[in-house]
C-alpha cells in the first residue's frame, strides 16, 4: 500500500482556543470525533495532551461494535498546532496534523492533514469518508464552517 495524504481546509465561525478545545477536551472530542451514524462515548475519551503523550477514543456503530482508535502526540503547540501518529490504538498508520489560525472577525482557520499507508478502497466506510464526515461533525460543535 502507497503512503496518500488527505488535507481538508475550513473556516469556523469560533475561535482558535475553542476549535483546539474540541481537538483535545474529552468532553467535547466525544461529541464530534466520529463520521456520521457512529457516537463516540465520552468514557471512551483518553487524552495526555504532551509530546509523547498518548490518545485514544472508541467510535460506536449502531450495532453496538466499538472501533477504537488512537496514536501519540509527536508535537503540541497550543493553540495552533497538534501532530500525532492515528489508527488502531497500538497500531498507527498515518500521521495526523492540525493547524489553527486566527484570521478575520476572530474566525479560526484549521488545515486537517493526514498522510500515511491509509486504506482508502473508495467504500462508504473509508478512512477519507470517515474523516470528512468527522469534520463536518466538528463544523456542527462549532456553530458553523466554510470550505
Amino acid at each position: 500500500m502507497s503512503e496518500r495524504e488527505l488535507e481538508i481546509t475550513r473556516v469556523f465561525d469560533a475561535t482558535r482556543e475553542r476549535v483546539w478545545r474540541a481537538w483535545t477536551q474529552p468532553s467535547v472530542m466525544a461529541r464530534w470525533l466520529h463520521p456520521h451514524g457512529l457516537r463516540t462515548p465520552e468514557e471512551s475519551v483518553f487524552v495526555d495532551l504532551r509530546a509523547g503523550g498518548r490518545f485514544r477514543f472508541s467510535m460506536v456503530d449502531e450495532a453496538g461494535t466499538a472501533h477504537a482508535s488512537g496514536g501519540e502526540y509527536l508535537e503540541v503547540r497550543e493553540p495552533e498546532l497538534l501532530r500525532c501518529t492515528w489508527g488502531a490504538p497500538d497500531e498507527p498508520v498515518a500521521e495526523l496534523e492540525v493547524r489553527l489560525a486566527t484570521i478575520d472577525g476572530g474566525r479560526t482557520e484549521m488545515v486537517f492533514r493526514l498522510r500515511g499507508h491509509v486504506d482508502d478502497t473508495g467504500r462508504e466506510d473509508s478512512v477519507w469518508t470517515g474523516w470528512r464526515e468527522a469534520v463536518t461533525e466538528l463544523g456542527r460543535e462549532m456553530g458553523g464552517a466554510h470550505g
